[in-house]
């Protein structure tokens, strides 16, 4: 070739040149142009979506396809700051996700994100300094582009791309593209959020107005406590719900409500105040929350319910009369999500509102309760006022027309009569008292047990027993010292009608300010001088463990008298 032609095609060669470059120039714009496109779709359809986990969904995948990446994920950052209490994936199958095991909590590599919140691009992964390796199963991955999520400045999570197809290495447009993702992930994840807590809130408030016309249509405090905890359980996807109430004078709760897991075995169950998630929220009067119930040593106190439990959160249900009500109990699956402030705070008004139930149903009780005392009491007056007086009257009449009746049949019968007439006063007496006292279900007054103990002991004894009471027995006399009471009452009784032969029993209780007094005493054959001492000796250790004494004598009658005392003091 000569050096004319050679000249001749160097204008040929430039123009081939120039319009190789046009093309890749014109390629790379119409790549441009796609790329965006693509990113525009992408950050319009993460933002349709208002379900979290949706939401969520579509950012990993759409990251995956912008920057035609392997592998992907997306790791959420759990309260802590530390650790990720989230991951999902794109990439892997199911099969292999199960091959490989647990997902990782925010170790290595990952955790370098967390911890220094900064985009980071890799040629190879696993010459960075903080990477570790990977599990057994888990694929090779090479290059890798990490972008953190910030929801209103507050990282949320991180964006983890792996492996780009083609072999090639994540470059600059792919960072500026996956960083504009990010943003317009933030947006959507705050929306989501929202929304999620508009959805919450509105259950809160459908669930307050059906507790508030429960209340108003007189539903029962257990009707109330349940419906309190089968909607918190509902509305914050708890697993189960339990509602446990102080069991006074022993440091303990009980479980009233269980819902739930297996709730027939927590049903009735006491547990003790220490040790015990429940009993920490009474102790501090506030929610107390724990990531692991099944697995925190802290809370051992009756751990064999919990087994399978994860997050929990125990909140008391407000204060009457000074004193914690009760606790609601709220735990859910091992793995899932930890209560967050966004749930405590509704579920603290919510509370408060249970608490009002409470102590609304508590008072609805007592007024009822106060109602049928008395209209007990007018009862009980007229009986004695009207019925007995009249009663008595006419025996007094039959009484000495007896002495005018001249025919002895008639005569005897006039006295049966009075005889009857004696023993019907006794029977309204008797009735009396029992109108005076509370109903069996809900009496828990020293008085109206111990009219219940002597109406009980009159089938063995064969005879009604003569009851006094004095003084402010039911409100001075402590609940540890009524039971002492009840209890020697019963052993007194009961050794009058196996060994006294009696055919009079008189029970004497009277509060006198600094002590209670219990005299039993009868007409029988009076006290053996061999015999089982057993229950004698509990009832005197019964007196001594309360500071009070006990005297057992013979009436020079014959027969035996009780007496058992005990200080109010404290």
């Amino acid at each position: 070739m000569g050096e004319g032609e050679v000249r001749s095609r160097l204008p040929q060669l430039r123009l081939d040149e120039l319009l190789e470059e046009l093309q890749a120039r014109i390629d790379a714009a119409r790549g441009t142009r796609d790329r965006v496109h693509s990113l525009l779709e992408a950050v319009l359809s993460v933002g349709r979506e208002l379900d979290l986990t949706q939401v969520l969904r579509r950012i990993v995948e759409a990251a995956a396809a912008l920057v035609d990446s392997e592998y992907a994920a997306l790791g959420v950052i759990s309260p802590d700051g530390e650790t990720l209490s989230e991951f999902l994936t794109v990439g892997l199958s199911p099969e292999e996700i199960a091959e490989i095991g647990p997902y990782p909590t925010g170790r290595g590599l990952l955790g370098e994100l967390i911890r220094h919140p900064e985009v980071l691009r890799l040629e190879s992964l696993s010459e960075h300094p903080a990477s570790y390796g990977c599990p057994a199963h888990h694929p090779v991955m090479r290059t890798f582009l990490g972008v953190p999520v910030r929801v209103r400045e507050e990282v949320f999570g991180n964006l983890y791309l792996t492996d780009k197809r083609g072999g090639e290495e994540f470059d600059a447009d792919d960072e500026s593209v996956i960083e504009t993702l990010a943003v317009a992930a933030g947006v959507a994840i705050d929306n989501a959020r929202l929304y999620e807590e508009a959805q919450r809130q509105q259950a809160w408030l459908r669930a307050s107005g059906e507790i508030t016309r429960g209340l108003l249509s007189g539903s029962s405090r257990s009707e109330v406590v349940e419906l309190i905890a089968q909607r918190a359980r509902e509305i914050t996807g708890a697993e189960l719900a339990d509602v446990s109430v102080p069991v006074a004078g022993t440091g303990s709760l009980r479980v009233e409500l269980a819902l739930g897991g297996e709730q027939a075995e927590r049903l009735g169950l006491v547990v003790p105040v220490d040790g015990t998630l429940s009993g920490e929220a009474v102790a501090k009067a506030e929610p107390v929350t724990v990531a692991d119930l099944a697995g925190d040593p802290r809370w051992s106190g009756g751990s064999r319910r919990f087994d399978g439990l994860g997050a929990a959160v125990a909140v008391p249900l407000g204060r009457v009369d000074g004193q914690i009500e009760g606790v609601l109990l709220l735990a859910r699956r091992a793995g899932e999500l930890p209560f967050t402030e966004r749930e405590i705070g509704p579920l603290l008004g919510f509370a408060d509102q249970a608490a009002l139930a409470l102590e609304l149903a508590e008072r609805r009780r007592d007024a009822e309760q106060l109602a049928m005392l008395e209209d007990r009491d007018r009862i009980a007056r007229d009986l004695h006022d009207l019925a007995i007086q009249r009663l008595f009257a006419t025996g007094m009449t039959l009484q000495s027309a007896a002495r005018l009746v001249e025919h002895p049949g008639a005569s005897d019968r006039v006295l049966r009569a009075v005889g009857d007439l004696d023993e019907t006063i006794k029977i309204i007496r008797s009735t009396i008292f029992g109108l005076r006292a509370r109903d069996e279900s809900t009496a828990q007054g020293l008085r109206s047990r111990v009219v219940r103990l002597v109406e009980e002991a009159q089938p063995a004894l064969g005879f009604a027993p003569r009851l006094s009471m004095e003084g402010l027995l039911d409100t001075d006399v402590p609940v540890a010292a009524a039971d002492h009471v009840v209890a020697v009452l019963a052993e007194a009784l009961s050794n009058a009608a196996r060994h006294a032969r009696a055919g009079r029993v008189e029970v004497s209780l009277r509060a006198t300010g600094t002590q209670v007094v219990l005299v039993v005493q009868d007409d029988g054959v009076g006290i053996p001088a061999q015999g089982r001492r057993s229950g004698l000796q509990n009832m005197a250790e019964r007196a001594e463990s309360l500071g009070g004494g006990m005297e057992l004598s013979c009436p020079p009658d014959g027969g035996s008298r009780l007496e058992w005392s005990a200080p109010l003091g404290g």
